[in-house]
């Protein structure tokens, strides 16, 4: 997700349960321009355990170009081509979800990255472009012939961007009949939901987007037998947030940047917590870096619980991050 999973984050969802994570989606021309800025997102944390680079692109040369630079800059498990983002100023060059409407360019743009790189190669994609081009077991027939390890499908089609529902009908059906491993996505913003899913689900894997955002707690919670529970506590939350400080310090030595990295996380953790809305009409108006964390140690630690009143359903960052 677009200016979220920089390694702080992932590394922290890893800390907290998570089997594997993925970079933000990355242009392959930022990094073949050697985009200062660009570069740095792919700055992998050596306690890193599963990480894969996502990029994006439009052009088969130089996604391949690209993930060369990639692999000789750090060193992921698995680079990742993004085939899903429905963001328009990515479609408009051919990018993301645009990839989806012409498959026969595909077997060429996959052999070619596939050819430059010696880690395994994987695609996220999206169930479709709209309702009448539901073509998701093409691609993943095409994937498959030029050697593309699993894919990860969001159970929605580009013209849908973020609204309605997943269809995880379709996602259990193209994954029933998939020759690739599938690994499913949407609308997994609650544990029960989670647990839900891996139940009875015929996909091999599940990708979790915006639920850890305001639930960072979501995957161990996800592995609790039906009846168990596990009371997490303000102070959990405030643990939390001073480790995401920390690797956010790592990664950027400007305070306004981690003043806006820091902000935009608390205010996720907050969300559904008691007295959250008054809390962040507060730290909105803090424009200092450790006056910010000061009030966001104090906020948390004065929380005698930390239920949260979030329903699962509500629309949440519906504008598209990759």
């Amino acid at each position: 997700m677009s200016n979220i999973c920089a390694f702080p984050f992932r590394l922290l969802m890893e800390e907290l349960g998570a089997g594997g994570t993925v970079s933000e989606l990355i242009s392959c021309h930022g990094i073949n321009y050697k985009n200062e800025k660009t570069l740095r997102m792919l700055s992998i944390h050596p306690s890193e355990k599963n990480i894969g680079i996502q990029l994006f692109g439009e052009s088969a040369e130089s996604m391949a170009v690209s993930a060369k630079v990639v692999l000789d800059h750090c060193q992921p498990k698995f680079i990742d081509i993004n085939m899903g983002c429905p963001v328009r100023k990515v479609v408009t060059k051919g990018s993301g979800s645009a990839l989806l409407k012409d498959t026969s360019k595909l077997g060429h743009f996959f052999k070619t990255i596939k050819d430059a790189i010696d880690v395994p190669l994987t695609i996220k994609i999206r169930t479709g472009w709209d309702d009448d081009s539901l073509n998701s077991p093409e691609v993943i027939r095409i994937a498959r012939e030029e050697g593309v390890e699993f894919v990860a499908i969001h159970g929605r089609t580009r013209t849908q961007q973020y609204k309605g529902l997943a269809n995880w009908d379709l996602l259990e059906q193209v994954s029933k009949e998939s020759v690739l491993p599938i690994i499913g996505n949407g609308d997994l913003h609650s544990p029960t939901l989670v647990r839900k899913r891996m139940a009875n689900s015929n996909c091999k894997a599940f990708m979790l987007g915006r639920g850890p955002l305001r639930n960072p707690f979501i995957f161990l919670e996800s592995y609790l037998e039906d009846g168990e529970e596990v009371n997490f506590t303000p102070g959990d939350y405030w643990e939390i947030t001073s480790r995401l400080f920390e690797y956010n310090q790592m990664y950027t030595d400007r305070e306004r940047t981690l003043l806006v990295m820091m902000r935009k996380h608390i205010m996720w953790f907050a969300a559904g917590l008691n007295n959250a809305g008054q809390f962040r009409n507060t730290l909105f108006k803090c424009p200092e870096l450790d006056d910010t964390m000061n009030l966001t140690k104090d906020f948390f630690l004065s929380l005698t619980t930390a239920k949260k009143q979030l329903n699962p359903d509500e629309a949440f960052m519906t504008s598209g991050h990759g």
